[in-house]
């Protein structure tokens, strides 16, 4: 296998021909090639053709460049497993059984890449799988076993478990090329699912990229230190950076050295630290004692700590998601030079978003907009006219549906989500597009102290209910608050706004057929 992140490069033949063609071509009236790429918690705070603040990903932004870039799409229920469950199935959450991460998914339900199969389309996913059971309707799968590893990564296949040595991000785009390559049949047509692990906890950097941002100092959210004034549920969460026991001076910031003990700490040791190789031991014990060696000199307290761990933080994240960057380089340089691009569409989003120090915190789980919202861009061949931004609502429960009909194959109705290729086709908006988002969270009691809560988003407004041992409510304006710092829950000259949003909230219970609704009745 190379692991040295050279190009596979072998031209198809004909395939200049086929685009060179006058009028409607063979390569038009083809079925399409999907190639599907999710990462892990990368946000669009840190991909530049959304926000260019922090990093630049100039590969991320030649997708976006070449055909849309959506501007309002969410997810389901912002935590890793259930939004996978969510893309696979086009349902939400108390519909395919994924509610969290820990219940298993049932591989046996109606999924999009059955219902491609049955298409005609040859199946594939490599890289990231998260849900507790077998893939089910794949041609080929090579997947990491629960979260994975960024260095020496163990992959699940049909014939057993294999090892591979390097860097987790470089392998999958390795698989994914020789997959594309040589293991597919290339008389078909293909979806690819290629599911990175960046940019998850604890952002483990390439070795080739550890002094990268390293003179950077990232700009400090707003809202860094938000006291959560009027929002119960957002004060008794554990996801703060400036907290020792939610972000691990250890585990998520590297700062070991003998004697030291933290709450992580020997999941750093004995975990993702002891898979370096002797090579890459070598190479990251030079970066980081030196600031190892830093910090505990320092002594840093207060808001100092708070500030330093942050910069920490957003370094190792962004170190994480140049290596991403790079490795979408290559699948893209590929599928351009072996001609598959021009029949390709190319979906490129993560299974939620994540917090960089907006409210203090890092992590996802809340209905607030960071973690909520989604990236989610699409290079698009020709026989799409539209470009540029989308400003719909969209979610990822739609990414089943349109991935149906871009193949031609029915949608079937008990699928929730709805199929974009209305906003891909058409200039203008479509008249009878949703002009609202349900949202239902679970994971609690759980890592992070999220609380249980659903809620409703429209263009302006937000509505949300925290449930399970507290009882709260919050609503937003997102036009005049977009920090949401403010509840506006129970406060005069809102009452109209708030009927309305439960109005709303309480039709799309029903439509997608919640069972809260019968719990809280509204």
């Amino acid at each position: 296998m190379n692991l040295n992140k050279t190009k596979l490069i072998v031209p198809l033949a004909g395939a200049a021909a086929l685009a060179s063609c006058a009028g409607k071509t063979q390569q038009e009236t083809k079925p399409l090639n999907i190639v599907y790429i999710m990462t892990d918690d990368h946000t669009r705070q840190m991909m530049s053709c959304y926000d260019n603040r922090h990093i630049e990903t100039p590969n991320l932004d030649r997708i976006a460049a070449n055909g849309v870039i959506f501007r309002n799409a969410y997810v389901a229920n912002s935590i890793s497993a259930p939004s996978r469950a969510c893309l696979l199935t086009g349902k939400h959450s108390h519909k395919n059984g994924k509610i969290d991460n820990i219940t298993s998914f049932d591989g046996s339900q109606q999924t999009v890449q059955q219902l491609l199969k049955q298409a005609g389309y040859q199946t594939a996913i490599i890289g990231k799988w998260h849900l507790d059971s077998e893939p089910t309707n794949f041609d080929y799968w090579e997947i990491l076993p629960g979260q994975g590893h960024y260095y020496q990564p163990d992959f699940i296949t049909p014939q057993g478990r294999v090892n591979y040595k390097g860097y987790a991000t470089d392998i999958i785009t390795d698989l994914t090329l020789n997959w594309l390559e040589n293991k597919r049949d290339k008389e078909k047509p293909f979806v690819l699912f290629h599911h990175h692990k960046v940019a998850h906890r604890n952002w483990m950097a390439d070795t080739a990229h550890l002094a990268l941002y390293e003179d950077k100092t990232f700009e400090l959210p707003a809202n860094f230190y938000d006291n959560y004034e009027g929002r119960i549920a957002a004060q008794q969460q554990e996801m703060s950076i400036a907290s020792a026991h939610d972000m691990d001076i250890v585990n998520d910031l590297k700062m070991y050295r003998p004697g030291v003990k933290t709450r992580l700490s020997q999941q750093y040791i004995n975990g993702e630290y002891a898979r370096l190789d002797s090579a890459q031991k070598i190479a990251w014990d030079a970066h980081y004692q030196p600031i190892i060696d830093e910090f505990y000199a320092a002594n840093l307290q207060g808001k100092e700590l708070a500030e330093w761990k942050y910069q920490r933080y957003m370094r190792d994240y962004a170190k994480t998601v140049k290596s991403l960057d790079e490795n979408v380089g290559r699948l893209l340089d590929y599928l351009e030079e072996s001609g598959l691009m021009e029949n390709t569409v190319i979906i490129y989003t993560s299974d939620q978003g994540f917090y960089m120090g907006e409210h203090g915190w890092f992590d996802k789980r809340f209905m607030y907009e960071e973690s909520f919202s989604t990236p989610l861009v699409m290079w698009l061949p020709k026989q799409y006219k539209k470009r540029g931004e989308i400003t719909q609502l969209v979610q990822n429960i739609d990414f089943a549906p349109t991935m149906l009909e871009i193949a031609g194959a029915p949608i079937p109705s008990d699928i929730q989500g709805v199929s974009l290729l209305p906003l891909l086709q058409n200039q203008q908006s479509p008249a009878d597009w949703r002009k609202s988002l349900y949202y239902h969270y679970y994971e609690y009691p759980g890592e992070h102290a999220v609380k249980r809560h659903y809620g409703v988003r429209t263009e302006r407004y937000k509505l949300i209910h925290f449930y399970d041992d507290i009882d709260e409510w919050e609503l937003f304006d997102l036009q005049t608050d977009p920090m949401e710092m403010n509840n506006l829950y129970g406060k005069s000259g809102y009452e109209e706004t708030t009927n309305e949003l439960r109005a709303e909230l309480k039709r799309l219970q029903e439509q997608y057929d919640d069972p809260i609704r019968e719990r809280f009745p509204l």
